[in-house]
């Protein structure tokens, strides 16, 4: 364990600390510098990587009226594609979307529930249109969460996430931990999303975009294989 890792335990660190700071840890000093950007590192997000659709038929937030999708939920201009049920295989979906899930169903609705954020759902959000939009609005719900964790004692952590949650009778501890793991895994996946735009549009990888008509790359049989990554968005 590395000894300035402010996550790591010890004396005067309190349970509702160490889980918030399990994600902020990895949110000041990783995503979000990825995100806003970093000179000499980091590029901020674009709207061309925002909106970049990588296969037909991927899930995005669309301007109202312009989605082919069996649910369009949204109060602004933007709506965000669903369906119910999910298609199977899921929809690949873009960084837009991935982002206004985030915002909006891991976050929004859980600061409205347990720490008495304004009321947010799906079908009732104004959807970002653009990325800074979006990083505006994750900053904002991201913010409001970490406080409200940080203000639970123990009691609070033990007590029961109630009707608000699929399992109501689970503890705080429990949605807690399930954030952690919903923002790390989701937000990573848009840092992956943003290396494959980067290396498929990139003057100096001229070769075939995801989900091109040039159809797959014939591997070279003198490469010895690797691991895909699969599932990227769930």
């Amino acid at each position: 364990m590395n000894d300035d890792d402010p996550t790591a335990p010890g004396p005067g660190r309190t349970m509702s600390r160490m889980l918030c700071d399990q994600l902020d840890w990895h949110w000041r000093h990783h995503l979000r510098p990825r995100f806003r950007g970093l000179p000499g590192h980091h590029e901020p997000l674009t709207d061309a990587e925002y909106l970049w659709e990588p296969v037909p038929d991927t899930w995005s937030v669309r301007p109202r009226g312009t989605s082919t999708a069996p649910v369009q939920a949204g109060s602004g201009d933007f709506t965000i594609d669903f369906a119910f049920p999910e298609p199977t295989p899921a929809p690949l979906t873009t960084i837009a979307w991935r982002l206004g899930h985030v915002i909006v169903g891991c976050l929004a609705v859980r600061n409205a529930a347990h720490f008495g954020a304004p009321a947010a759902s799906y079908e009732s959000w104004e959807y970002a249109g653009d990325a800074a939009s979006a990083l505006d609005q994750l900053d904002e719900q991201i913010a409001v969460w970490l406080a409200g964790v940080r203000g639970l004692d123990d009691d609070g952590l033990a007590r029961p996430v109630g009707p608000a949650e699929p399992f109501p009778d689970a503890p705080m501890t429990e949605l807690v931990l399930h954030i952690n793991r919903e923002l790390i895994h989701h937000l990573s996946e848009v840092c992956l999303l943003r290396d494959l735009h980067r290396h498929t549009h990139s003057p100096s990888h001229p070769g075939p975009l995801l989900g091109s008509d040039a159809g797959p790359a014939v591997p070279d049989p003198t490469t010895p294989a690797t691991t895909t990554t699969e599932g990227v968005q769930r």
